[in-house]
C-alpha cells in the first residue's frame, strides 16, 4: 500500500499552515480539496497534540472522502491516531527509522532534505518521498538556508529514485519551473493561505503545474539512478 500512495504523491500538494493567515485548518482544507489539491498536510507549529485531535480527524475524514492523500507534519503519534495517509518529518524530527517503526510500512514517511546529499540518506534510510527546498526565497520559515534554486530539482531526480516535492517560494508565477525542472509536486503556503479567493488559487496553481508537467514523461532508463535498490519506476499521471 505505501507504495501505492508513494505514486500519488503528485501535483498541488497544499499546507494548512495558520501562523500566516486569519483562516483556519479546516478552512483551508477544504479550499484546498474545492480547487484540486492532491496532497494535503496539517502543519501546526503551536497547539499540542491533544488540541489538534480534532482538527485532524476532521481534515482525514474530508481528504479520504475526495481521494486526496493526508500527511501530518512532524506529529507521529498523531498521524497514528487519526489513521492519516503518513507524516512528514523536518531536519530536527523523529528519525525515518523512529517514524517507521510507530507507523508501519503501509503509511508513507517523508523528509525534507536540502541537497543531494540529504536526499540519499532520506533514501537509504527508508524515507518514501521528498520535500526540496527552499527553491526559492520564502518568508514562511524563519532560519532557513539560502534558496538552492530549480538545478537542484533536476540533480536529485536523476539520481535518487523517490517522488521529489518542491518547497519554499513557490507562486503561480514560478510554479511551471519547478514541474519542468521534474519535481513530482509543489508544496505552497503563502500562496494559498494570503489568497483572497483561496479555491481559485489552489486551482490556478494546480493547472499551471500540470500544464508545465506535460510532455515529462520519460522516466530515467533502468539502472541509470546512481543509488538504486531494487523498485519499479511509477510513472506519474
Amino acid at each position: 500500500m505505501a507504495g501505492e500512495l508513494r505514486a500519488r504523491i503528485r501535483g498541488l500538494y497544499v499546507l494548512t499552515e495558520v501562523t500566516l493567515t486569519p483562516r483556519t485548518h479546516e478552512e483551508i482544507a477544504a479550499a484546498a480539496l474545492a480547487g484540486g489539491a492532491q496532497v494535503l498536510q496539517l502543519r501546526d507549529k503551536t497547539r499540542s497534540d491533544a488540541e489538534l485531535l480534532p482538527v485532524a480527524r476532521i481534515l482525514q475524514a474530508r481528504c479520504r472522502a475526495a481521494g486526496v492523500v493526508f500527511i501530518v507534519n512532524d506529529r507521529v503519534e498523531l498521524a497514528r491516531a487519526v489513521d492519516a495517509d503518513g507524516v512528514h518529518l523536518g531536519e530536527e524530527d523523529w528519525s525515518v527509522e523512529e517514524a517507521r517503526a510507530v507507523l508501519g510500512p503501509e503509511k508513507l514517511i517523508g523528509r525534507t532534505v536540502r541537497s543531494l546529499a540529504q536526499a540519499r540518506q532520506a533514501y537509504h534510510q527508508g524515507a518514501d518521498y521528498l520535500g526540496l527546498g527552499p527553491i526559492f526565497a520564502t518568508e514562511t520559515k524563519a532560519g532557513l538556508p539560502l534558496p538552492l534554486g530549480v538545478e537542484v530539482i533536476t540533480e536529485v531526480k536523476a539520481r535518487v529514485p523517490l517522488p521529489v516535492v518542491a518547497i519554499g517560494g513557490i507562486t503561480r508565477d514560478n510554479i511551471a519551473l519547478v514541474a519542468a525542472a521534474g519535481a513530482d509536486a509543489a508544496a505552497v503556503v503563502s500562496a494559498v493561505v494570503r489568497a483572497e479567493d483561496m479555491p481559485a488559487a489552489v486551482a490556478e496553481l494546480a493547472q499551471r503545474f500540470a500544464a508545465a508537467r506535460r510532455g515529462r514523461r520519460n522516466p530515467p532508463a533502468s539502472g541509470e539512478f546512481l543509488d538504486q535498490k531494487p523498485c519499479f519506476w511509477i510513472p506519474i499521471a
